[in-house]
C-alpha cells in the first residue's frame, strides 16, 4: 500500500485531533488520499427528549468532517431505542413506548443542527427504514456474529459473571447498530469511547456483507454535574446532564454547579482549551458557563444568564421578570401545594412533598414547611412561588 500524501496525513491529523482512538491506525489518511467525500456516520438513540453537552462532543467532531467536505450521516435510532443501548449498564434499560420514542426523535434533529450544518452535507436517516426487516433478513444478519464475540463486551461479561440477567434483545443491540453501517455504507463511524465495541461490530458486519469496512473514531466522554466522585458519564439516566435546549439561566447555573475538579476536563473536552492560568475556579466556571450558554443561545445570552445567576443564586433575590401562572381555585377554596407544584414545574406530587420537607419551597421569600400541604387560595393569589434555587412563578387566581 502506497504512502498517503503529506496533505492527506495533515488532514487526517486535523480530523483526529482530540479523539481517543482512530482505527485502524493510519487508515484515515489513506482513505482521505483517495480524494472523494467520506460518508461519516453517527447514531443517536432518542431515549430522552433532549441532547446534552456530552452529545455535543461527538457532534462537534461530525461537524469538523462536514467542514472538511464530507457527508455527515446522522442516524436517529428510533428502532435501536426500542431495544435500549446496554453500553455501560449493569441492568436492563426500561422499555420506552413507540410514541415516546417518536416524540423524542422529532426534537433530536432540531437540537443536533445547533451544532451540525443543516445543508447538503447532512443526511438524516431513521434506522426503522431498514431494521423493520423480514424475519428471513434478520436470520441472515444474526448468522454472522457469535455469542462468544458479543459476550466479550465488558458490560455483558461483567453481568454474565455476576449471574445478572441479560436478555436476548440486549445481545442483539450491537448487531443492530452495526447493521446501520451496512445500510448507509459508512466510511467512518463516530462514537464515544463507550461505543467502541459497537463500532467494531459495524466493521465486522460490513466485511460479512462484502462492503469495505468503516474506520472508527472515538471521542472522550465527560462526567456529569454530579462530579468526579461519582465517576459517571453525563447521562439523562443519571440526571446529571445539561441539555443543549435547557433555558440559558438553567444552563449557566448548572454549569456553575460542577465540582472544581472537573474544570480541566470540561475546558479540554468541550472548548478544546486549558483552564486560564491565574484564574480561580469560580471565575473559570463563570467563563465556561458564559461560553457554553452563548454557544447554544446566541450572543448576549451568557451575560444575561450570568446577571440572573448573580441576582437569584448569589444575592438570593427574585428574578427581574417572573412568568405568571394562572391556577383554578378548587370548590373548597383550598389548594393542595404539592399538586400545584407538580402542575406548574413538572415532576410528581411525592417529589414536591420531599422538596417541601427539605425547605426547598418558598412563598414570597419565606420557606414553607412539610405541614404547609394545603393553603387557602387567597394566600397564593399574587404570591411569588419559588421551588429550589432557580424556579419561580407569580401565582394568579383564574378569573
Amino acid at each position: 500500500m502506497s504512502q498517503p500524501s503529506p496533505e492527506a496525513v495533515l488532514a487526517a491529523a486535523h480530523l483526529a485531533r482530540n479523539a481517543v482512538e482512530c482505527l485502524p491506525e493510519g487508515a484515515l489518511a489513506q482513505r482521505l488520499d483517495e480524494g472523494h467525500p467520506l460518508r461519516v456516520k453517527l447514531g443517536v438513540d432518542p431515549t430522552s427528549p433532549d441532547l446534552h453537552l456530552g452529545h455535543t462532543v461527538v457532534l462537534q467532531k461530525l461537524r469538523e468532517f462536514q467542514d472538511a467536505g464530507h457527508v455527515a450521516v446522522l442516524i436517529v435510532g428510533d428502532y435501536t431505542a426500542r431495544v435500549g443501548d446496554p453500553s455501560g449498564r449493569s441492568a436492563t434499560r426500561p422499555v420506552l413506548t413507540g410514541a415516546e420514542i417518536d416524540a423524542h426523535a422529532r426534537t433530536y434533529v432540531e437540537q443536533a443542527t445547533r451544532v451540525l450544518r443543516d445543508d447538503e452535507t447532512l443526511e438524516v436517516r431513521r434506522n426503522s427504514e431498514w431494521l423493520d426487516m423480514p424475519m428471513e433478513d434478520l436470520f441472515r444478519l444474526v448468522r454472522h456474529p457469535t455469542v462468544a464475540r458479543i459476550l466479550e463486551r465488558e458490560d455483558f461479561s461483567t453481568r454474565y459473571a455476576a449471574h445478572q440477567p441479560i436478555s436476548l434483545l440486549e445481545l442483539l443491540y450491537p448487531v443492530l447498530q452495526g447493521y446501520d453501517s451496512v445500510a448507509v455504507r459508512a466510511d467512518v463511524e463516530l462514537g464515544g469511547t463507550d461505543q467502541t465495541f459497537n463500532l467494531l461490530m459495524g466493521r465486522d458486519l460490513q466485511t460479512a456483507y462484502k462492503q469495505r469496512a468503516q474506520l472508527i473514531l472515538t471521542t472522550p466522554l465527560i462526567n456529569g454535574v454530579d462530579g468526579p466522585r461519582m465517576t459517571r458519564k453525563m447521562s439523562k439516566s443519571y440526571g446529571n446532564q445539561i441539555g443543549i435546549s435547557d433555558p440559558p439561566e438553567e444552563m449557566f447555573g448548572r454549569t456553575m454547579s460542577i465540582p472544581d475538579e472537573l474544570l480541566g476536563e470540561w475546558y479540554d473536552v468541550l472548548l478544546g482549551e486549558r483552564v486560564p492560568q491565574g484564574v480561580g475556579p469560580r471565575d473559570a466556571k463563570r467563563s465556561l458557563a458564559r461560553v457554553l450558554t452563548e454557544r447554544f443561545h446566541g450572543a448576549g445570552a451568557g451575560t444575561a444568564a450570568e446577571a440572573h445567576f448573580e441576582r437569584v443564586i448569589v444575592a438570593r433575590e427574585a428574578p427581574e421578570e417572573v412568568e405568571e401562572a394562572v391556577f383554578v381555585v378548587p370548590v373548597n377554596g383550598i389548594v393542595h401545594v404539592p399538586a400545584l407544584i407538580a402542575e406548574l414545574f413538572g415532576g410528581s406530587r411525592s417529589d414536591a412533598r420531599r422538596t417541601l420537607a427539605q425547605g426547598g419551597v418558598r412563598l414570597d421569600g419565606k420557606p414553607l414547611s412539610a405541614e404547609d400541604l394545603d393553603l387557602p387560595a387567597g394566600r397564593l393569589d399574587g404570591a411569588l412561588l419559588q421551588v429550589g434555587r432557580r424556579r419561580f412563578k407569580r401565582l394568579r387566581l383564574a378569573p
